[in-house]
């Protein structure tokens, strides 16, 4: 099969290397059209290795019109490639393909969703639910990256009478480095750290992360990524935290003793898969499909936007060694069973032959 790829940008993250995957190793012809990152972000190195086309004028922001010249650009690609399945990844490139004529069968992938976007104001959220909905009824499959965002999407409205199915990630274990080692090269004192990796942005909600951090100064916190929010983390950053910007995963995941994940929407965060293979224990606020990925009690902990409740799962953790080092096992060995990429290659790859029967 050809299958064309498409989405707005490859910015550093968890949606660029699932999609990665898909353009490298599900059998057949594949190929990436992908627009271009802006502002603060930076596009995932995974994309050099890519089959894959640009589309000039498509960005994750909402422009009218460059949007129709990237509609434009797509059309002439597809026509190019001839593909026999056009498969669409998060909200802009879904729209935006999803509006071409009906010749291609056509999947989309919901890595998440913008409902609980702090940075989108209720009408900017009627629009995209709107959107979603019509554009929903122009799909032959929809694929959600875990199970509770599939079934908010369809609380919307959104494709509720359309064939779906939720994938997993799946996921490589990244390379291990010895913690005095991944702290040297990382500038981390010794001690117990917990670790925050994510882009700095409005819907990661880095400010519950400086509430916490304020409010356990006893105890060290290491901050990686980078966005727009940067620059005003660091200016108001207490002394116990840390700010990284834009590290290695291998080295960052190595480095610390514990995980958050302060966000106010996610799919199925692949960051925090990572951790959890690398034997870290996960504390994360209870959105999105963040309780399939971390299993409650058992290989971190699962809890609200509460500052006060954040704050006593840091400190539970952090003041017993017993509990991490369980957590830290079982961690490992669930993201290893759990999260196979070869399972993952597999259901897509199930998907794409049913459509072309």
């Amino acid at each position: 099969m050809r299958v064309l790829h498409v989405i707005a940008r490859m910015n550093v993250g968890g949606t660029a290397r699932y999609v990665s995957h898909l353009v490298s190793d599900v059998p057949g012809e594949n190929l990436l059209a992908a627009g271009t990152v802006q502002g603060s972000e930076v596009e995932d190195p995974v994309v050099a290795e890519l089959p894959v086309v640009r589309i000039a004028h498509l960005g994750r922001k909402i422009d009218p019109i460059n949007d129709f010249k990237a509609y434009l650009e797509l059309r002439k690609i597809v026509k190019e490639f001839n593909p026999d399945l056009i498969h669409s990844h998060t909200f802009k490139a879904g729209l935006i393909a999803r509006a071409l004529a009906r010749r291609n069968k056509k999947v989309h992938t919901f890595h998440g969703h913008l409902f609980d976007d702090s940075s989108f104001s209720s009408l900017a959220k009627l629009f995209i639910t709107t959107a979603e909905r019509i554009s929903a009824r122009r799909t032959d499959f929809l694929i959600s990256v875990g199970e509770r965002v599939g079934v908010e999407l369809r609380d919307k409205g959104v494709g509720r009478n359309k064939p779906w199915a939720s994938i997993k990630p799946g996921v490589d274990a990244l390379a291990r480095h010895d913690k005095t080692s991944a702290r040297t090269s990382l500038g981390l004192p010794e001690g117990l750290i917990v670790g925050w990796m994510a882009r700095v942005t409005a819907v990661k909600n880095p400010q519950l992360f400086l509430e916490v951090v304020r409010a356990l100064p006893e105890i060290t916190f290491a901050m990686a990524g980078g966005g727009d929010l940067l620059d005003e983390i660091r200016t108001s950053a207490p002394g116990n935290l840390i700010i990284l910007g834009w590290s290695d995963a291998s080295l960052f995941w190595s480095a610390v003793d514990l995980a958050i994940s302060t966000s106010d929407n996610e799919g199925m965060p692949i960051a925090l898969i990572e951790a959890q293979l690398a034997g870290v224990p996960v504390i994360a606020t209870n959105v999105g499909s963040n309780a399939e990925v971390i299993s409650d009690g058992v290989t971190g902990i699962v809890t609200s936007k509460d500052v006060a409740k954040l704050v006593a799962a840091v400190r539970a953790l952090a003041t017993d060694e017993e509990l991490r080092s369980s957590m830290s096992v079982a961690a490992a060995h669930r993201a290893e069973r759990e999260f196979s990429l070869a399972a993952m290659i597999e259901s897509h790859h199930k998907v794409y032959l049913g459509l072309s029967e």
